[in-house]
């Protein structure tokens, strides 16, 4: 069947009933002197009536003007003719965040009905399914709607929020510029790059989820307190209860005015290793459950050898830190703490923290500009404001990493040998306004968490979805990595070391000690929220640039237009001859 590039030439037909109207339209009866009264009754009728409407009299201009008028309305309409083996390439990328999965089921059923549209003239169309995250395998590639649904199905879309604009590039680039690029999502957006069209299929509706949990330990009690918030605009009733291995606890209700945050808590079981808080189900169902365990960092072992210059700031760093078991053995110790005097200097081969200590006279105040290095340990932290004298310097080795100079001084340096590492103060604490710069004590901090994080030890977390894993593990031994879900029932296990997609349980082992044992919790407020979400409108069909490209102009069209003018020309000429009066 051919397709039409200009659907408008077919008003064209309009000159068919234009034609037959005049065709009805019978011409007056022309006077002619007759010999014979009786032929003059016969003409009486034809003679008297003048212009009317009479019946169609078959003749040859007509049929000339009405085939006139099918090749004009043919030749006008530029009918072009199907490609043999012409393919249609679309690619759609789905949006992969975790929202998605409250429509998933909309989205198959209106893809479905929507594709069919934009096989255009092509003898054949071809999908490409791809995820909003780039880094994604494809989902589908192929011809078949049914095998396209039936991937969809099995797709689980469990991201946070992501730009698509990656993937439509890549989209693109796989149909080229004569394709069709659709972005499947449940909340419209105003424009779309790389000329991809909108297919939304998300509507408004109410959620009451987790947002975030914190521990504290009130009088030797772990205290857990949870976030619920309420997305929608209007106050929602929910029940939620305690579950752990033993049992579960009475369903207690709750109630949430529109927009509202209410705090749950309760003490963490002392004999359970495991909790959920589970609330009653909604449409979104990734924040209705929040999976816990008792966190337990790992114990950093301390050692404190500095004079009784920086006692109290050795007491004031001991009591910040969390999970600190004080050592009397600077060998065993995983940190130790340290003064260091020029004149009497004091080495250690472990982890540390040193501070230069001066004890002749201080000199005057450094000048010059201060500079930080870029370094994970010295990011985001300002300086500007230290005040440093002048005192003894310590022995900096060439491998040392400068994080903070004034002017050509180094002022902090990082010495990192066999995998320990050391925090360098090449200036007196006591002589400066260090330990009044919040700066300072966060660097204290990120270094011992550094510390911390190399050590190969037992740990206890609570994670969000999707959150990077970092463990310490002894070279050569395999990891061993089991998933659960909320419930307890075993996942396949993580293709890498990164928190689960949905809300569970991961435990992660090796030679069969247990390194980490986490909770997995959905905390993004983003995905939890569908007040923006809506529906779009139908797909376009495939344009005329696609149709050009899989279709062929009329080959015969210059025939079509010389029979055009030889019917115009063959009804002028029978029109013309009976239009001549006739001899009396």
């Amino acid at each position: 069947m051919p397709t039409l590039a200009n659907p408008l030439g077919l008003i064209a037909l309009l000159g068919i009933p234009a034609v037959l109207a005049i065709h009805f339209l019978q011409r007056k009866a022309v006077e002619l002197p007759v010999a014979t009264l009786f032929l003059l009754e016969r003409t009486r009728r034809e003679a008297a009536s003048g212009r009317k409407l009479d019946r169609l009299i078959p003749s040859i201009p007509l049929w000339m003007q009405l085939l006139a008028v099918f090749l004009l309305t043919w030749w006008l309409a530029e009918p072009r003719f199907q490609k043999s083996g012409s393919v249609q390439r679309v690619a759609i990328v789905v949006d992969s965040s975790a929202s998605m999965m409250v429509f998933k089921d909309q989205a198959i059923a209106r893809l479905g009905k929507e594709l069919s549209t934009l096989r255009g003239a092509a003898a054949g169309i071809e999908f490409t399914v791809l995820e909003s995250a780039p880094d994604r395998p494809r989902l589908y590639t192929g011809t078949s709607m049914d095998d396209l649904a039936a991937r969809l199905k099995t797709w689980q879309p469990q991201d946070g929020v992501i730009d698509p604009t990656a993937s439509l590039r890549l989209a693109r680039s796989l149909v080229s510029r004569d394709g069709s690029v659709i972005y499947l999502t449940d909340t419209p957006v105003e424009t779309l790059p790389f000329e991809a069209t909108l297919l939304a299929v998300g509507e408004v509706i109410g959620n009451v989820g987790f947002t975030g949990v914190s521990f504290a330990n009130e009088e030797g009690t772990l205290v857990w307190r949870a976030l619920v918030r309420n997305y929608g605009g209007k106050a929602e009733k929910r029940t939620w209860f305690l579950q752990t291995a033993t049992g579960s606890s009475e369903p207690r209700e709750l109630e949430l005015a529109p927009n509202a945050l209410v705090t749950l808590q309760a003490a963490f079981p002392a004999n359970a290793e495991h909790l959920r808080v589970v609330l009653s189900a909604d449409r979104f169902s990734a924040d209705d459950v929040l999976p816990l365990v008792a966190p337990k960092p790992k114990a950093l072992s301390l050692f404190t050898a500095t004079s009784p210059a920086f006692a109290k700031l050795t007491d004031k760093l001991l009591a910040s830190l969390q999970a600190i078991e004080p050592s009397n053995d600077s060998a065993a110790a995983d940190l130790a703490i340290l003064s260091y005097d020029p004149l009497d200097p004091v080495t250690r081969e472990g982890s540390s923290i040193l501070f230069v200590e001066d004890a002749t006279s201080a000199g005057s105040y450094l000048k010059g500009g201060i500079i930080a290095e870029s370094h994970p340990l010295m990011n985001g932290l300002n300086w500007q404001s230290l005040l440093a004298r002048e005192t003894l310097e310590l022995d900096r080795r060439a491998t040392d990493k400068v994080l903070l100079w004034q002017e050509k001084r180094p002022l902090i340096f990082l010495r990192e040998t066999d995998g320990r590492s050391s925090l360098c103060f090449n200036f007196d604490l006591r002589l400066s306004n260090a330990e009044k710069l919040p700066a300072f004590i966060v660097l204290l901090h990120r270094f011992a968490e550094r510390i911390r994080l190399a050590k190969i030890a037992p740990a206890s977390e609570n994670l969000e979805t999707g959150q990077d894993i970092r463990i310490a593990s002894a070279a050569g031994a395999p990891l061993r990595i089991s998933a659960f879900d909320a419930t307890g029932s075993p996942l396949p296990a993580p293709k890498k070391l990164a928190a689960q997609a949905l809300p569970g349980f991961l435990r992660v082992e090796q030679n069969d000690v247990v390194l980490l044992d986490s909770a997995i919790h959905f905390a993004d407020t983003r995905e939890a929220d569908f007040s923006a979400c809506g529906q779009s409108g139908p797909l376009e069909s495939a344009g005329g640039v696609s149709v050009e490209n899989h279709t062929v102009a009329d080959p015969w069209w210059r025939v079509w237009l010389l029979l055009l003018l030889t019917a115009l020309l063959v009804s002028w000429k029978f029109t013309a001859r009976s239009a001549e009066p006739a001899c009396s």
